[in-house]
């Protein structure tokens, strides 16, 4: 699951950066999610240590009965732009001095290579599965690593555009992966905010 909408009003990419919490709208996303949940059988919750995160698992873990485990695998990926403002057509981006930190999308070369966010976030995707044992984990993480981890298990291709129109992956919405044995036999996506 990615974690609901950031209190951000600098419009910064936040990425690592302590002290962004959830927005009113996005504690309002996470309980949404949680409501979501509640008929589901989880037994099993775990975030990401960025606080965004951590608040976005409480209301689910709250309403099962449980505690928020820490995978520190579940963090957001690094990035060079971290705490500048990077909206297109805004500050960052336009700097002719930050262009040869973008020669490389397809690693990409500003941040986390997808090559290194795909075996962290598949590990962490198994340790949970194995924790739940039979039942259903909910893994709280961050936009592009959710977004890598899709692209992995379902053999699509790791790069991709760093916009919003080329991820599924919006605010708090929750993208499963369904397992017989030790093979995905499906995936899904949905957005409990938006239904």
């Amino acid at each position: 699951m990615r974690h609901g909408e950031v209190y951000n009003p600098e419009k910064v990419l936040y990425g690592r950066l302590p002290g962004y919490n959830l927005s009113d709208r996005g504690r309002l996303q996470a309980q949404a999610a949680a409501d979501w949940l509640a008929p589901r059988d989880v037994t099993y919750v775990v975030a990401s240590p960025l606080e965004r995160a951590q608040q976005t698992a409480a209301p689910i873990a709250a309403v099962h009965g449980l505690d928020i485990d820490t995978d520190t695998d579940l963090i957001e990926s690094w990035n060079d732009f971290e705490g500048e403002r990077v909206a297109p057509g805004d500050g960052a981006l336009r700097d002719p001095r930050n262009w040869p930190r973008l020669r490389n999308p397809a690693k990409p070369s500003w941040g986390e290579p997808y090559a290194e966010i795909a075996p962290r976030m598949i590990a962490a995707l198994h340790r949970a599965r194995e924790t739940a044992a039979g039942h259903e984990a909910v893994c709280v993480s961050h936009q592009l690593p959710v977004e890598t981890l899709r692209r992995a298990m379902t053999g699509r291709k790791l790069p991709h555009l760093p916009l919003p129109h080329s991820r599924l992956c919006n605010l708090a919405s929750i993208t499963s992966f369904t397992f017989d044995d030790d093979c995905l036999i499906r995936w899904g996506y949905t957005e409990p905010w938006g239904i």
